[in-house]
């Protein structure tokens, strides 16, 4: 696989997308493993120096043994959640159809659903009942959805992590997956979809999405998988994001 710190990134990607696949959460693994959640969280993240003994005990807990997890065909087979982070123009709708249909996984749009459940466009949610009933239906919606542990690629508004309980169950539940773009790629999409809004609406848009972008980035940066989408096709992006997987 390469060397030590790849084979460390990679083992702990294939167990993080196992654990994830069958729908157990970082504790209750560490647990049946007899590791701490720390320890487990480090080997995850492809900085734990694990020893033979505990990666036996990790495999065991996962149900498989230490030479399928070892083995570069492993779990990187593994459908688990995907959730694509990323402002509006970001690429989420275009990149998930493309990366559901290469994991042979059902795609959804968080918002589409929220609107569905709420019976109005989603537009009409915020502007008649506001910010706070949004967020609470789109906490009701990924929960429903998260907790039916079913794989598939789900898009999530852009501003989903700005809720930090909403966050932190996505995380829980999904490998995160952030379409990172510059400022202008956002613009450029977003009219290029034939939104004129930015424009007509508020004359220093240009600068009220750069501080958007500053604000959110840290949160962004949260994410499994960073991707930087400037100058990639929808294909390269896709292929990008399917290699953060693993696969």
């Amino acid at each position: 696989m390469g060397a030590p710190d790849s084979l460390l990134t990679v083992l702990g990607r294939r167990i993080r997308l196992k654990r994830l696949r069958d729908g157990l959460t970082l504790r209750a693994l560490a647990g049946a493993a007899a590791i701490s959640p720390r320890f487990l969280m480090d080997v995850e993240a492809g900085r734990g120096n694990i020893s033979v003994r505990r990666l036996a005990a990790i495999a065991g807990a996962l149900g498989t043994d230490l030479a399928e997890l070892v083995s570069a065909s492993g779990t990187d087979t593994a459908r688990p959640i995907v959730a694509l982070l990323g402002l509006r123009g970001a690429g989420k709708t275009s990149v998930g159809r493309r990366l559901a249909r290469r994991l042979t996984v059902p795609f959804l749009e968080l918002d589409t659903i929220i609107a569905e459940r709420a019976g109005l466009a989603l537009g009409e949610v915020f502007s008649l009942y506001g910010e706070d009933y949004y967020r609470r239906l789109e906490r009701e919606v990924l929960a429903e959805r998260l907790t039916a542990a079913r794989p598939c690629v789900i898009a999530v508004g852009g501003g989903l992590v700005t809720a930090p309980d909403t966050f932190a169950l996505l995380r829980r539940h999904a490998v995160t997956v952030w379409l990172r773009a510059r400022p202008i790629d956002y613009w450029n999409r977003v009219v290029k979809q034939g939104d004129q809004r930015p424009m007509k609406e508020h004359p220093q848009a240009r600068d009220a999405l750069r501080d958007l972008i500053a604000r959110r980035e840290p949160l962004y940066r949260q994410a499994d998988v960073t991707i930087d989408t400037a100058g990639l096709s929808v294909a390269q992006t896709v292929a990008r994001v399917a290699a953060g997987l693993g696969g």
